[in-house]
């Protein structure tokens, strides 16, 4: 029954006319819990109140799957006022990034074009970017398009998804580029050609990498919110003398808020995923199907209306 959820979830996560439909009636049913709100300003407030607990941020601007070129620029216009408004306000937070929502379906010329403006704007306001991974179709061209940027320029890092085969040799590559890495296990749903199929083993590679990538020396970004890997990457660090400013804990905003402050209060670093923007549809879908257990909550939500 559970994966039977995933998989709906899933692909209804995909569909363009729901999309459409959620941006247009808003933020309800019990999507307020994992998205900060349509605007910047809103937005602004909870990383505030975050940051006043000792979490830092990285910010998403909700966006995927455009395929006209202004609704790509203009999506670039608002992630450059999010840079903005964090630089100038002081915030401690990054942001995040889908490439598709930078036009990465149109062209590479458009995609590299918002990209760049992005950046450039990013190191203005000394503000990192993280570059998002998506399906597997999108992955070898994300890479690609990481490796042009980061010859230019340096707050830029990108991501890594567990349950993939290729990822192994990917994070062997990408050490040659010294990259900040969000190590994840991924949200989407791959076929066995490519994606490990068995949990047990998306957990071992996840494990892989996450002491390869440490032990290259590079910044790393563990995006979990399972205990056995927490732990799993605490006595990683403790065995190896790894200093805490080389790696971070990463959770989504609106899961396990009370283990998030327990990693602070033991002194490590945790930054929480907050998205925002009229877009939410497709991660709040994929938020449900990663677990299931959240419909429980939309559902109460809905009926307390």
């Amino acid at each position: 029954m559970e994966q039977l959820l995933r998989n709906s979830f899933m692909f209804l996560s995909k569909n363009k006319t729901l999309t459409r439909l959620a941006k247009k009636y808003g933020l309800r049913f019990g999507a307020g819990r994992f998205v900060a709100g349509d605007t910047i300003d809103l937005a602004k407030g909870v990383i505030q109140n975050l940051n006043h607990k000792g979490l830092d941020v990285t910010l998403d601007y909700l966006g995927e799957f455009i395929e006209d070129e202004q609704e790509a620029r203009e999506t670039a216009d608002h992630c450059i006022k999010a840079i903005e408004a964090i630089g100038s306000s002081r915030l401690k937070s990054q942001i995040s990034i889908k490439l598709t929502s930078m036009g990465l379906d149109i062209s590479d010329e458009v995609v590299l074009t918002n990209m760049r403006r992005i950046l450039t704007a990013a190191e203005k306001y000394d503000v990192f970017v993280t570059i998002d991974m998506e399906d597997h179709s999108r992955c070898e061209k994300t890479l690609e398009i990481f490796k042009t940027l980061k010859k230019d320029y340096k707050h830029v890092g990108t991501v890594v998804q567990a349950y993939l085969y290729r990822t192994v040799q990917d994070v062997e590559e990408l050490s040659r580029y010294e990259a900040n890495l969000r190590l994840v296990k991924g949200a989407y749903k791959e076929s066995s050609d490519v994606a490990f199929p068995d949990k047990k083993d998306v957990d071992e590679n996840f494990k892989k990498i996450i002491k390869m990538h440490l032990l290259n020396g590079h910044y790393t970004a563990v995006a979990t919110h399972d205990d056995i890997m927490i732990d799993y990457t605490k006595e990683l660090v403790d065995q190896h003398k790894i200093p805490k400013d080389q790696f971070e804990f990463q959770m989504l905003y609106g899961i396990r808020p009370e283990k998030q402050l327990d990693l602070v209060k033991e002194g490590y670093r945790m930054r929480v995923y907050v998205p925002f923007g009229t877009d939410w549809y497709g991660y709040f879908m994929r938020r449900m199907a990663e677990r299931p257990a959240n419909v429980a909550f939309v559902l109460k939500g809905i009926f307390k209306r």
